[in-house]
């Protein structure tokens, strides 16, 4: 299995240390300074919970800001989460805090727990599999989620495992390919999307190899680079007018994963990504948006990655 999420890490990474210092000292004290006192994130509202707190730490990762500070405060927060009954996104947001807490801050968030903990986290995981061959989020659904397998296969590779009954999992999200050559997030919806294309891509990737052959991937290429709106961002389908930095990051990060990139004006992209950075730090979900989060200033930096040049 291709370790999608070192790959991912890497690359985003050393796109974000090529960005001007400015912005990255800017993003960096915005996201430090959404930390709570219980040390984990919220979202733009409420409490801390997993799913932001993931994100935060992955953005100041990847700007190389991730203090010993902030890892103890959101070692604290990941510990008082341990028995809580979560959904698969939860849990892979908090698989993959704990594994960032410890490569940038030395804490193991899951020292205390029972040396065979991986093994009853994966047959926990398996209890959201469905009779199609993908996993949901959560344990009886009728049928599989392209964005919940995706987010199970990352989880498994999280823990050291390979996903099981990898050729059932295959042929479940080779379903989900549609004529245009993008994909679905459900079983019933016939016209593809740019995010759903992006996890069963990933995940193809993931359980090939990232080096997918050209035949079945070519009609991909040509449905995402469709997906530029008039604002120069990527939309999340072909019937929405408007572009936002989830679907714009998770397209041009499928388009450069099969060589494809340069297919879309690439500056006029990066353009729409930095007209939504604010002043004060973070980033707006769209021109339509009014509100930053730790979220799509985790895209924003993602996508700036991907499109920068010198």
């Amino acid at each position: 299995m291709t370790n999608y999420l070192i790959h991912l890490n890497d690359r985003i990474a050393l796109g974000v240390a090529r960005l001007p210092e400015a912005m990255r000292r800017r993003q960096a004290a915005y996201l430090a300074g959404k930390q709570n006192a219980d040390g984990g994130f919220s979202g733009r509202e409420g409490e801390s919970d997993l799913y932001y707190t993931g994100f935060a730490l992955r953005g100041l990762t990847a700007l190389d800001a991730l203090s010993p500070a902030i890892c103890t405060k959101a070692a604290d927060f990941l510990r008082s989460c341990m028995t809580k009954q979560t959904s698969v996104v939860d849990f892979f947001s908090f698989l993959y805090a704990c594994t960032l807490v410890q490569a940038s801050g030395g804490i193991d968030v899951l020292a205390g727990s029972a040396a065979d903990w991986p093994t009853r986290v994966a047959s926990m995981l398996e209890m959201f599999r469905t009779k199609d061959g993908g996993y949901n989020k959560s344990p009886g659904a009728t049928s599989g989620s392209t964005y919940h397998t995706f987010l199970v296969g990352l989880c498994f590779e999280l823990l050291g495992r390979s996903l099981p009954n990898s050729d059932e999992v295959i042929r479940f999200v080779e379903s989900r390919r549609r004529e245009d050559g993008g994909y679905v997030e459900v079983a019933a919806m016939r016209r593809s999307g740019t995010n759903p294309t992006a996890a069963g891509i990933g995940l193809l990737q993931m359980l090939k190899g990232r080096e997918l052959p050209v035949g079945d991937v070519e009609l991909t290429i040509d449905y995402l680079v469709e997906m530029p709106s008039m604002e120069g961002g990527l939309r999340a389908n072909d019937r929405i007018p408007l572009a936002d930095l989830l679907s714009t990051f998770t397209g041009c990060w499928t388009l450069e994963q099969l060589g494809a990139l340069d297919r879309i004006n690439r500056r006029q992209v990066f353009h729409f990504v930095k007209s939504l950075e604010q002043l004060a730090g973070g980033f707006l979900g769209g021109a339509w948006d009014e509100a930053t989060d730790v979220e799509y200033t985790f895209y924003g930096l993602g996508s700036l990655a991907l499109l920068y040049e010198d």
